[in-house]
């Protein structure tokens, strides 16, 4: 075994445990934005098993799409909802966790026996090299052309989301007025804050 070969390995071990130790962080940790911020790390370990691959366009995709606009969107939905309201307990939240776990063990499952019964043919195909970036183009227009637009449009849709729902989060209590505000409060005229007044007349002393 080569020492290229060794490095190869020795990186694929670590981004493939970064990748499941992130993953599962995203879905267990309590805390959102610390979700967000391993979804990032997940995303990038990602793209650095696509460079081992002589996949640098995807890897590269990959850092831009995901990283650079689905994670800050993310990030974005998370800093504008600003929740002030306590959350209503979930019924039957043991229930559903069980029935959860269940179903990402049997997938695991699955993925695992697909890993070790498919005949993998080894080594793999030779890299395309400077014609990757043409031959993706190609099958984006053509052979996965409704997939790629069906992912702009949930793009488009989380966006819009992260829109209303900034919108529909006010403070509990008026800034200015005191009052409990809620969105009719919000979009009603108000009195402009600058009022000119008339200047008071001036009193006459009478001398004694």
């Amino acid at each position: 075994m080569s020492i290229a070969s060794t490095t190869q390995q020795i990186c694929f071990l670590v981004l493939s445990a970064t990748t499941v130790v992130g993953s599962i962080g995203v879905v267990l940790l309590p805390n959102i934005v610390y979700s967000a911020f391993l979804l990032g790390g997940v995303f990038l370990s990602v793209a650095g098993l696509y460079l081992l691959l002589n996949a640098s366009f995807v890897a590269a995709a990959q850092i831009l799409v995901y990283v650079g606009a689905v994670n800050v969107l993310i990030l974005f939905a998370i800093m504008l909802v600003n929740k002030q309201e306590t959350l209503a307990a979930i019924p039957g939240l043991l229930l559903r966790r069980v029935l959860s776990g269940a179903v990402c063990a049997g997938l695991f499952a699955l993925l695992l026996r697909v890993a070790f019964t498919t005949a993998w043919a080894l080594p793999g195909p030779l890299p395309v090299g400077e014609e990757a970036t043409i031959r993706i183009g190609e099958h984006l227009f053509t052979d996965y052309l409704l997939p790629f637009e069906l992912a702009s449009v949930l793009l488009l849709m989380a966006m819009i989301g992260a829109i209303v729902l900034a919108r529909r989060d006010v403070f509990s209590t008026d800034v200015i007025t005191g009052e409990p505000a809620d969105q009719g409060l919000i979009e009603k005229d108000r009195t402009p804050l600058l009022i000119e007044t008339s200047a008071p007349a001036p009193t006459i002393l009478s001398k004694p």
